[in-house]
């Protein structure tokens, strides 16, 4: 493609990326807001319109009723109660259509307008099908707070939430070859494989902070760095006793030691990063480690506030907006120091 064929498409392409990042937000808030199962209904073609009328509202107010929310945690709800946690969740779903529609029909007027060569329609082809597999996750995530207990699989959550993250980034990827993809020579060699092994650390950080939203851990031990008086609480060697592995995974205590910690791990290999290989860097390099060492920072501040303060929506909101964007830069990263073209070495 010309780089002239190409604005459209990068224009389009970062419109997408702005519409999945609004998800991964307004998702948040819904689950914060404890609004995720207020839909316990939803047709992909069908029903996008809300309830208008007051006969429409108590009509889907008595379907609410029939499942666990109601049932276990909600049953004092009023239909104004139930207004108030509805709309979170309604306008997180309309979104999701309009992701798909945003990417769809404009795919399929450029594809007729062959500004794609065939990797790019690969790529593309590739995105939808991501796209498509995480509405299936959303509505798989949703099914299971709707059987027996009024909460989601955390696992099915920790899917939803890595998903939408990692289409995000391969946005981000193909946006980034498309405006970088002349040869050109870099100041690093050996530092790619550096940059890989943070980016899949931040993206076992972001499963793991799936995990802590998706078992509340988040409102437990509300200190940093000690947990309930210790650095290393004794709850976890007894789950890990009597769980055995599985506690890594399913512990309340021990899910939010691991984040907590990794989160440390992931700050300080920025750091390192930064202070090993930029003097090395040529100038225009620089820049992607700054931002990284910058939203780390500011990422690990927001996760110890968000905890002290006992997981209050902004603070919190916040902190998963710049996960993402941190999991962006961390690709921007990996993108600008591939091995590519690298003739250079230390």
């Amino acid at each position: 493609m010309s780089e002239r064929s190409n604005k459209p498409v990068i224009i389009w392409l970062i419109s997408g990326a702005i519409l999945v990042a609004s998800m991964v937000i307004i998702g948040g808030i819904t689950r914060l807001t404890h609004s995720g199962l207020s839909m316990v209904d939803w047709h992909l073609f069908m029903g996008a319109i809300p309830p208008t009328t007051e006969a429409e509202w108590q009509a889907t107010f008595d379907q609410y009723k029939n499942f666990p929310e109601y049932q276990k945690l909600n049953f004092e709800f009023s239909v104004e109660d139930f207004k108030s946690i509805f709309w979170w969740e309604y306008i997180h779903r309309v979104l999701g259509r309009v992701v798909g529609i945003v990417f769809i029909i404009p795919f399929t007027i450029f594809l007729f307008q062959r500004r794609f060569d065939k990797a790019t329609i690969i790529k593309l082809l590739i995105l939808l099908g991501l796209g498509a597999f995480q509405g299936f996750l959303g509505w798989y995530m949703v099914k299971s707070g709707l059987v027996n207990e009024p909460s989601v699989s955390h696992y099915r959550l920790a899917a939803h939430l890595t998903t939408a993250f990692i289409i995000c980034g391969y946005i981000v990827w193909i946006i980034l070859d498309m405006v970088d993809s002349k040869p050109r020579f870099i100041s690093l060699k050996s530092s790619n494989w550096v940059f890989i092994t943070i980016t899949i650390a931040i993206l076992v950080q972001i499963v793991y902070g799936a995990f802590v939203a998706g078992l509340k851990a988040g409102f437990f031990y509300p200190t940093f760095p000690l947990m309930g008086g210790q650095l290393t609480p004794d709850q976890i060697s007894v789950a890990y006793s009597s769980e055995g592995i599985s506690s890594l995974f399913n512990d309340i205590t021990t899910v939010q030691y691991i984040h907590r910690w990794l989160g440390i791990l992931v700050l300080l290999m920025i750091l390192g990063a930064r202070f090993i290989f930029r003097k090395s860097m040529l100038p225009e390099d620089r820049k992607p480690l700054d931002w990284l060492t910058i939203i780390v920072i500011l990422q690990v501040a927001l996760g110890i506030i968000t905890l002290i303060l006992g997981v209050p929506l902004v603070p919190a909101v916040l902190h998963q907006a710049v996960a993402l964007l941190l999991f962006l830069v961390a690709i921007w990263n990996v993108h600008r120091f591939r091995n590519r073209h690298s003739p250079v070495t230390i």
